[in-house]
């Protein structure tokens, strides 16, 4: 995309991809057809191994509501990716069927890109809503490929993510990386890949909130976070020489192992976490759990009352 200009109000594709929640789904949409923002604005709804459905919403001037299946691999990376290659908007975004944008949301995320043309994508920060009410995340102003290395910076949230389109559809960053096992971890994994190109800057006002009242579709599922990790760590080399980020992602791999009752592996993951890192807590809680002193849904329970997670 050409350098924005502060007048200019490109047309936005929104993709939400979406399984069997659609009492959800329609306050998704909702909140992304009302936002205030003077240009076109496109939502696709991406329905994933079933057949789509009406979302009864209004639908004003100047917003387009259409409804497709995911095309391509099932789950939620081939269910973007079926959006944006759908898109007929300048700029894409995402947006989770459970997750609910602000109203300012897209506008101040325009305005922003308009004042840093060269950045790769544009985020917010978030409000996360739990059992225990609600935690603002604010985002960082900027944030480096370093940086993400270190941190996977959790305030910048796939809900939030603004995109060129042609960025993501044969460009420079390229789709949703579909062979990432059970797609966990690919907003992680596409943010990687684009800030190598520009810095990912954001809007730091929560514009997003973010549902964790309920399970989270990965809840429980250990073999796919591990293996999803592991892939990620493939992709990226550059996490060698980075040694505190590399134990982050040890110490997750170490935990999900322990979840799974795998204690060989749980052990060896956090050695090599702790080597790396020795304050890595993700690596201590993971011993704990292979010797069996504490349980992990305990301990990830505790960590998300605070609105974090592991």
């Amino acid at each position: 995309m050409s350098r924005l200009e502060p007048a200019d109000q490109p047309a936005v594709t929104v993709v939400i991809a979406t399984r069997d929640r659609p009492e959800l789904l329609r306050r998704a949409v909702s909140a992304v057809l009302e936002q205030d923002y003077a240009g076109p604005v496109q939502c696709i709804v991406v329905f994933d191994r079933s057949e789509p459905h009406p979302v009864d919403v209004p639908v004003a001037d100047n917003r387009k509501l259409e409804l497709i299946r995911n095309s391509r691999t099932p789950g939620l990376a081939g269910g973007r990716n079926s959006g944006i290659r759908a898109a007929s908007g300048e700029l894409v975004a995402f947006c989770d069927d459970d997750d609910e944008w602000l109203v300012h949301k897209l506008r101040r995320q325009v305005q922003l890109w308009a004042e840093e043309p060269e950045a790769s994508c544009v985020a917010t920060g978030i409000v996360i809503a739990n059992e225990d009410g609600e935690h603002e995340r604010t985002a960082p102003e900027r944030t480096t490929f370093r940086d993400l290395l270190r941190s996977r910076v959790t305030a910048i949230h796939p809900s939030s993510l603004l995109f060129r389109r042609t960025d993501l559809d044969g460009g420079r960053i390229g789709l949703v990386d579909e062979a990432l096992p059970g797609s966990y971890g690919e907003d992680y994994e596409l943010l990687l890949r684009a800030s190598r190109l520009g810095d990912v800057v954001a809007v730091p006002e929560p514009l997003v909130k973010i549902d964790w009242a309920r399970p989270s579709y990965f809840a429980g599922k250990w073999d796919v976070i591990s293996e999803g990790l592991a892939y990620i760590l493939d992709q990226v080399p550059e996490f060698a020489g980075e040694r505190r980020g590399l134990a982050r992602i040890e110490g997750q791999i170490a935990f999900a192992h322990a979840a799974r009752a795998r204690r060989r592996p749980a052990l060896r993951w956090a050695g090599r976490a702790l080597a790396h890192d020795p304050s890595q807590l993700r690596a201590y809680g993971a011993v704990a759990v292979a010797a069996g002193v504490i349980q992990a849904q305990w301990l990830l329970d505790k960590v998300q009352e605070r609105g974090r997670g592991l």
